[in-house]
Order: structure tokens, then C-alpha cells, then sequence
């Protein structure tokens, strides 16, 4: 099946899509952050970041249909840091039908190709602290736990 997915850069064509994407992503965060306003929320301007020079959204797709999804965002770093300015990856979605077939890995890999053409050499992402699934398949990619963020409701 791999050899028929398609990894590419997303289009406006596939904006439809990607937002259903983005509610899918809104869906399942929801149970890990109570902070979340009822209702229709977005994370993202889709059409911005697919047009954006300092952005790059790719898909998986297959005969078609798009499977999964993923962006990185140029982001300005503290002026603490030692880079001063690194990739934010965000958007990443994998329908669920399609899940551990590495797309989420193909995905990362062609974004880390982009923000190697950037000149970047940091990536960054946030993922809620419950969300194991998630955290697993980063680790798998690479990625090592940074910082905790914490709250205090009250």
C-alpha cells in the first residue's frame, strides 16, 4: 500500500479537507484540555499557512484521497536561545483507518527536509502531556520531551 501514498505539498484544492482535518484534531485534543472554548473552535488559518512563504503544509495522499497531514511554522526563537529561529511542526493528523502505517513519519521527515532548506536546524512541536499515542509516535520520529508547561486553575 505505501508505494501508492503520495507524500506532497497541500493546495487550496485540498482546503475542504484539511479543515475537516482540523475538527478531527480539535476532537480528539478536547479530553486532554479543559481550557478549550465550547463549541467550533480552529487552530489554524489553513489558507494562510498553505500560501505562506514562512510555512509549508504537507499531505499523504492515496488515489485521491488525503490521508494524513502535517506543518511546520517559522517561528522567532528566545533571544536566549542559541538559534534564532527554528520549525514549528502543528497540524499533524492521521485518519484513523491509516494509522501506523508511517505516514506521520513520511510527513515529518519531508518537513524536516523543508526547514533544512530554511537554513533551520531546530524543530519544535507541543503535545498534550495525556495523549500517549501521540507522544509515542513523536518518539519515534526522533523527538525528546523539553519542557513541561503547567497550569493552576482556580
Amino acid at each position: 500500500m505505501k508505494n501508492n501514498i503520495k507524500i506532497r505539498k497541500a493546495t487550496i484544492k485540498d482546503l475542504s479537507t484539511l479543515l475537516k482535518f482540523e475538527q478531527e484534531i480539535v476532537k480528539a485534543e478536547r479530553p486532554f484540555d479543559p481550557t478549550l472554548r465550547s463549541g467550533s473552535i480552529s487552530y489554524y488559518d489553513l489558507r494562510e499557512l498553505i500560501e505562506s512563504a514562512e510555512a509549508e503544509v504537507i499531505v499523504a495522499e492515496m488515489e485521491g484521497r488525503l490521508l494524513a497531514s502535517g506543518s511546520a511554522v517559522i517561528k522567532k526563537a528566545q533571544t536566549f536561545l542559541d538559534h534564532e529561529l527554528y520549525a514549528y511542526l502543528g497540524f499533524m493528523y492521521t485518519d484513523p483507518d491509516f494509522r501506523g502505517k508511517g505516514l506521520n513519519m513520511s510527513i515529518i521527515k519531508e518537513l524536516r527536509q523543508w526547514a533544512a532548506k530554511q537554513g533551520l536546524s531546530e524543530i519544535r512541536l507541543t503535545v498534550y502531556d495525556e495523549n500517549v499515542g501521540a507522544i509515542r509516535a513523536y518518539e519515534k520520529n526522533g523527538f525528546k520531551k523539553h519542557l513541561v508547561e503547567m497550569r493552576l486553575p482556580f
